[in-house]
Protein backbone atom coordinates (compact mmCIF):
# COMPACT_ATOMS: atom_id res chain seq x y z
CA UNK A 1 0.00 0.00 0.00
CA UNK A 2 2.87 2.56 1.00
CA UNK A 3 4.61 1.43 -2.18
CA UNK A 4 1.88 2.38 -4.35
CA UNK A 5 1.53 6.07 -2.85
CA UNK A 6 4.83 6.33 -3.42
CA UNK A 7 4.69 5.55 -7.29
CA UNK A 8 1.78 8.26 -7.30
CA UNK A 9 3.98 10.92 -5.57
CA UNK A 10 7.06 9.75 -8.07
CA UNK A 11 5.17 10.37 -11.35
CA UNK A 12 3.02 13.72 -10.39
CA UNK A 13 5.76 15.13 -8.01
CA UNK A 14 7.17 17.54 -10.97
CA UNK A 15 3.18 18.25 -11.21
CA UNK A 16 3.17 19.25 -7.94
CA UNK A 17 6.21 21.76 -8.47
CA UNK A 18 5.20 23.44 -11.97
CA UNK A 19 2.06 24.34 -9.36
CA UNK A 20 4.06 25.89 -6.81
CA UNK A 21 5.74 27.99 -9.16
CA UNK A 22 2.74 28.91 -10.87
CA UNK A 23 0.74 30.29 -7.87
CA UNK A 24 4.02 31.94 -6.77
CA UNK A 25 3.80 33.88 -10.14
CA UNK A 26 0.19 34.56 -9.76
CA UNK A 27 0.28 35.88 -6.87
CA UNK A 28 3.01 37.92 -7.24
CA UNK A 29 1.57 39.25 -10.46
CA UNK A 30 -1.23 40.02 -8.94
CA UNK A 31 0.42 42.14 -5.54
CA UNK A 32 2.66 43.96 -7.83
CA UNK A 33 -0.61 44.79 -10.11
CA UNK A 34 -2.64 46.11 -7.01
CA UNK A 35 0.03 48.44 -6.25
CA UNK A 36 0.05 49.82 -9.70
CA UNK A 37 -3.18 50.29 -9.64
CA UNK A 38 -3.39 51.52 -6.33
CA UNK A 39 -0.58 54.14 -7.03
CA UNK A 40 -1.66 54.96 -10.63
CA UNK A 41 -5.78 56.49 -9.33
CA UNK A 42 -3.72 58.00 -5.98
CA UNK A 43 -2.00 59.66 -8.88
CA UNK A 44 -4.81 60.37 -10.92
CA UNK A 45 -6.65 61.60 -7.69
CA UNK A 46 -3.59 64.59 -6.94
CA UNK A 47 -3.53 65.66 -10.56
CA UNK A 48 -7.17 66.09 -11.11
CA UNK A 49 -8.53 66.09 -7.55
Amino acid sequence: MNDELETIDDEYGDLGERRRRRIRIVAWVTIVALILVGGGSTLLTLLLG
